[in-house]
């Protein structure tokens, strides 16, 4: 498996940056489901916010390349992604030409920045701002800048970057937009300037977290080491405005930097890294303006390295593996910018070279690095002098004039120490890192050439270095990928829809080789396969059997199998070479084929599963059927063992209760009796006590006294004990009638019952009547039958003669007419004792319920008239069916008598004819 990347380019403004976001768009479709895909897509609008910009050619101009490196798992999905991003265009933050922007996040954030947020920053309208009104354009058509802060701070959110970091995102966007409202003022006559304390340089110095005397003195003063002394410059006005110009600069680079790395952190592939990736590739295009500056010459480099790499892969890769295989092949001649390349790259006499080596003189300017430019190329072809400050470069997409005006400052990217020290001694965490980082890079050891001007400053490498190993290390990533080319052709120079420029479109074809491309395709062989590939992938399409054979031997077959014409294809050494839309046919009938076997196979399993299935579900139905009735036998069990348990309960529960209430009796009873034998004794000795102390009258008050009181009380409890007792007896007697009442209405019920019993056991008996006679008439009428035939057989022999095979045909119709209504008859037997029986069985089952000696939840006076109205439904069903039973018989009787009839007719005329 090979990496595959994807190569945008064209001019700028042929839709670079909106097929990038389509192809990403499409690998987040085809790959999603892992969730991460959402958050690639959300960078779009961040890089686009904070690295993109209007030109004069285009709304939404990429003002820096990135290559965006998705990575997939073993099964295809999206498991992370890698943003690099190579020369961000830092000077468009202070400076613009007419009718250009700056990057789109200021606009947006003056425009869409929430209340809170615009107090906290102390934010103006972009007009208030010296950066953003030197272009005179603060808008685009069709854009709302306030919607589009929206979108971005949604994405920021998505990408994990935290509200505190948004602010301070924030506050240093606005305190880069503060630094371009500081001002100075001359306070000498050798033009030494100061920094004006107003609005501006307040702001700066609170949205950054520094003091205001620090950020004056950074501003207007430069620290320089002479020897082992320290000395303070006073910056002249020209110095003090470079100065604060590359400290914005500087601040907005490492901001974007450090967004991208934020960027990177929430898409980190992480533990899950497979070493599968698609890159997409989304770089400024060719540019060509009227002024041409160092941007141009850097980005304009970088379109030449991708044509080359273009050329490499679609050109020289191509025809060298056709002469590599030897098959017939005649060279196509295209254009090789390799020259222009190495006007840029040649050591020591290029043109990076050159910059590089006149940005280490101190006193090198841009007129000095013309003429020297002039003086060592004027003799390559893709070179020529301009007057002044200016040189041309003949571009494989046309020639672009340079202006050398400030190339040697912004190759040195100059930020002195000064102001690396402010940031880091600011108390905000952002400015923080950026000195680190910026520290970092500057003590780094320098590869190539140094600047020579003393301090730190110059341990820093030259732009053009450092972008030119960005380039190489793209290169060389990209050469280890398999590549796909998008070219963007750019249909108009008015960025108006519908309009098509025929000239600016075949320039555009012409310049970047596509046209030499379709020449190849046409007369090339684009589709190319190992023999062992093809003949694995094909082989099988074969009739007949090849698997001895070589893979060359096997390819050729399948070649001829299908009559694909020799000039369609050519055999190399190793390779199949296969012109445009060959493969096509073997590619759809291996399909087909493939699709009929899995069509097969699909039935086949699902054969195979469905009979799997109807096994399982008649095994599971058998099994839940045991399980089932097992459940309900146990149940059932259960069920009768609690009814007879609740019997034996209720049994001697009632029993206890019973026997203590007569206990309850008889001790109130024995109790009463008690009291009256003891109050009869107690009176009667009292009556001889009386007697025998009649002579004694001590006390004799008293006495009389307490046998009254004791007298009261017994005559009460007697009283009281009469009154249960009488009650007691009134529930007797109620009990009693009751009693009596359900031993009347349980004789009824006999009565009705022995009575039901009768009129079933007569209607029985004359059911059974019936069905006895019916028996003995067809039995008897039988007998008679088979004794007429052993008698009368050799004379029906005869008789057939003169009756023919009618008679035979009669006397087996009656024959089998017989034996029907002796299987009608025993049928109508069997019902009977069938139906007696269950009759029997239910009547007898109602009596033991409404006896008590089987307790059921049902009505028996209900389910009894019930049994009644089914029996008199049955039994008139039955007897007419016994009726018409007894009809057929009698009709099959009538005809045996006339078979009789016509038997001894015969039997007398033969008779006669023996006689005579």
């Amino acid at each position: 498996e090979v990496n595959q990347s994807i190569i945008i380019s064209g001019e700028s403004g042929a839709g670079k940056t909106e097929t990038a976001k389509i192809a990403m768009q499409y690998l987040a479709a085809l790959g999603g489901g892992s969730g991460i895909e959402y958050e690639i897509l959300k960078t779009n609008p961040i890089l686009e916010a904070f690295g993109n910009g209007k030109t004069l050619r285009n709304d939404n101009s990429s003002r820096f390349g990135k290559l965006i490196e998705i990575h997939f798992s073993e099964t295809g999905k999206i498991c992370g992604a890698n943003i690099q991003t190579f020369l961000l265009e830092k000077s468009r933050v202070v400076q613009c030409n007419e009718g250009e922007r700056s990057y789109h996040i200021f606009y947006q954030l003056c425009a869409g920045a929430p209340p809170s947020l615009r107090e906290k920053l102390n934010l103006r309208s972009a007009e208030d701002y010296k950066y953003l009104r030197q272009s005179n354009c603060y808008s685009i058509v069709g854009v709302n800048d306030a919607e589009e802060f929206r979108i971005v701070m949604e994405a920021l959110d998505v990408v994990h970057i935290s509200k505190e970091d948004q602010e301070s995102v924030f506050a240093m966007l606005a305190a880069v937009l503060w630094l371009g409202n500081v001002s100075f003022t001359v306070i000498d006559n050798e033009n030494h300037v100061q920094a004006v304390e107003d609005e501006g340089l307040f702001s700066v110095a609170k949205l950054i977290g520094c003091d205001i005397e620090d950020l004056k003195f950074t501003l207007t003063t430069r620290k320089m080491k002479v020897g082992n002394d320290n000395i303070v410059q006073k910056l002249k006005l020209s110095q003090a405005i470079d100065a604060r110009d590359a400290l914005a600069k500087s601040i907005y680079s490492c901001l974007f930097d450090w967004i991208v790395e934020q960027i990177n952190k929430s898409l980190a592939v992480g533990k899950r890294r497979t070493g599968r990736s698609i890159s997409i590739l989304d770089i400024y295009g060719f540019e060509s303006f009227n002024r041409n500056s160092f941007e141009q010459f850097c980005i304009n480099y970088a379109n030449e390295r991708l044509q080359q790499h273009f050329n490499r892969h679609l050109f020289k890769l191509e025809q060298e593996e056709y002469i590599q295989d030897g098959i017939d092949w005649a060279k196509v001649e295209f254009e090789d910018n390799q020259d222009c390349l190495n006007l840029f790259e040649k050591k020591p006499l290029g043109l990076l070279s050159l910059l590089d080596e006149e940005s280490t003189f101190p006193n090198g300017t841009d007129l000095t690095f013309a003429n020297k430019l002039k003086q060592h190329l004027n003799s390559n072809s893709c070179f020529k002098g301009e007057r002044d400050k200016a040189f041309t470069v003949c571009h494989y997409a046309g020639e672009v004039i340079y202006d050398t005006t400030g190339f040697l400052e912004k190759n040195r990217d100059l930020l002195h120490l000064d102001s690396i020290q402010l940031l880091s001694s600011s108390t905000c965490h952002l400015p923080q890192k950026f000195a680190t980082q910026m520290l970092t890079q500057t003590e780094k050891p320098a590869v190539g050439p140094l600047h020579k001007s003393g301090g730190a400053d110059s341990q820093k490498l030259s732009v053009a270095t450092k972008f030119k190993g960005q380039l190489f290390q793209l290169m060389q990533r990209l050469e280890s990928t398999t590549p796909h080319f998008i070219r963007c052709i750019k249909p108009n120079n008015l960025q108006s829809p519908g309009l098509y420029e025929q000239g600016l479109v075949l320039q555009q074809l012409r310049c970047c080789g596509v046209l030499e491309v379709v020449r190849i395709s046409r007369s090339g062989f684009p589709t190319r396969m190992s023999h062992q590939k093809f003949a694995r992938r094909y082989g099988f399409l074969l009739l007949e059997n090849v698997a001895s054979q070589d893979p060359l031997s096997v390819s050729v077959a399948i070649l001829h199998q299908f009559n694909i014409l020799p000039e369609m294809y050519q055999v190399g050494y190793t390779k199949l070479f296969f012109r445009t839309g060959q493969v096509g046919v073997l590619e759809d009938t291996r399909n087909r084929t493939l699709h009929g076997i899995l069509r097969v196979q699909s039935c086949f399993r699902g054969y195979q599963a469905r009979l799997y299935r109807k096994n399982l579900w008649r095994s599971i139905t058998t099994l839940q059927s045991f399980i089932r009735g097992e459940k309900s036998r146990k149940e059932y069990a259960a069920s009768v063992h609690r009814h007879r348990a609740a019997v034996v309960i209720q049994k001697k529960t009632k029993t206890i209760l019973a026997r203590n209430r007569l206990k309850t009796t008889i001790d109130a009873a024995v109790v009463i009796q008690s009291f009256i034998r003891g109050w009869l004794v107690r009176r009667c000795s009292g009556d001889l006590s009386l007697l025998k102390s009649g002579g004694t009258k001590t006390n004799e008050s008293d006495e009389v006294l307490v046998k009254s009181s004791f007298l009261a009380e017994l005559q009460r409890r007697v009283l009281k004990a009469e009154a249960a007792l009488r009650e007691k007896e009134e529930e007797n007697d109620i009990l009693q009638q009751r009693l009596q009442q359900y031993d009347n209405r349980w004789s009824e019920y006999e009565l009705k019952m022995k009575s039901m019993e009768e009129v079933w056991q007569k209607q029985m008996r004359s059911l059974q009547s019936s069905l006895s006679i019916a028996k003995k008439s067809l039995a008897m009428d039988d007998s008679e039958r088979n004794s007429d035939a052993s008698v009368n057989a050799s004379d029906d022999r005869d008789y057939s003669w003169d009756m023919g095979g009618n008679h035979r045909r009669q006397e087996s119709t009656g024959t089998r007419s017989m034996s029907a209504g002796l299987s009608v008859i025993s049928r109508l037997a069997e019902e009977f004792e069938q139906r007696s029986q269950v009759f029997g069985d239910d009547a007898k089952f109602l009596v033991e319920v409404k006896s008590g000696q089987v307790e059921a939840s049902l009505n028996p006076d209900k389910e009894l008239r019930r049994l009644k109205q089914m029996f008199e439904a049955w039994k008139k069903d039955y007897g007419a069916r016994l009726r018409e039973t007894k009809v057929i018989l009698n009709k099959l009787g009538t005809e045996d008598g006339s078979i009789e009839k016509a038997k001894k007719k015969w039997w007398g005329r033969r008779n006669s004819t023996r006689m005579s």
